[in-house]
C-alpha cells in the first residue's frame, strides 16, 4: 500500500506492532493514540491550507480584485469544517455512550448535526440579512 504520508504510515505500523507486543487489552488505548496522530496532521493540513486561502482573499483584495468569498466561506473552509466535525464525532460519540448509553449518544449527534446546521446556515442568502445594500427606504 503506497500513501503519501510515510511518517502516519510509520505511526500505524508502531502502533501495529505495540500492539502485538502488548496484547488486546492496550488496543483501546493504541487506537486512541493514532487517531489523535491523525486529528493532529488534518488539523495542521487544515490550518495551512485555510492560511493559504486567507493570503490569497487579502492579497486579491488589496490588488482590488473581487470581494473575498462571502460568509459561508470557500469550499477548503466549509470541507475541513466537515471533516474536523466528522473526526470530533468519533470520541464525541464514545464520551456519550460511556456516560450516558444511547441518550449519551443521540445528544452528542444532536450537538453536532446542529453545529454544521448553523455553520452551513451562514451561506444561505436569507441568511444574510445584515449583508443588504440600504433600500433608502429607512430614514
Amino acid at each position: 500500500m503506497e500513501t503519501r504520508e510515510p511518517e502516519l504510515r510509520r505511526e500505524l505500523d508502531a502502533t501495529l506492532r505495540a500492539r502485538a507486543e502488548l496484547g488486546p487489552e492496550y488496543e483501546s488505548a493504541l487506537v486512541d493514540s493514532f487517531l489523535e496522530k491523525v486529528e493532529q496532521r488534518l488539523d495542521s493540513t487544515l490550518d495551512r491550507h485555510l492560511r493559504r486561502s486567507l493570503a490569497e482573499q487579502r492579497t486579491t483584495t488589496a490588488r482590488g480584485g473581487a470581494e473575498p468569498a462571502g460568509i459561508g466561506g470557500t469550499f477548503v473552509e466549509r470541507f475541513g469544517f466537515g471533516v474536523v466535525s466528522l473526526v470530533l464525532a468519533v470520541p464525541l460519540s464514545a464520551i456519550g455512550v460511556a456516560n450516558a448509553g444511547i441518550e449519551g449518544l443521540v445528544t452528542a449527534w444532536l450537538g453536532i448535526v446542529g453545529v454544521n446546521a448553523v455553520h452551513a446556515a451562514r451561506s444561505w442568502p436569507w441568511g444574510r440579512a445584515g449583508k443588504r445594500a440600504p433600500s433608502g427606504w429607512d430614514d
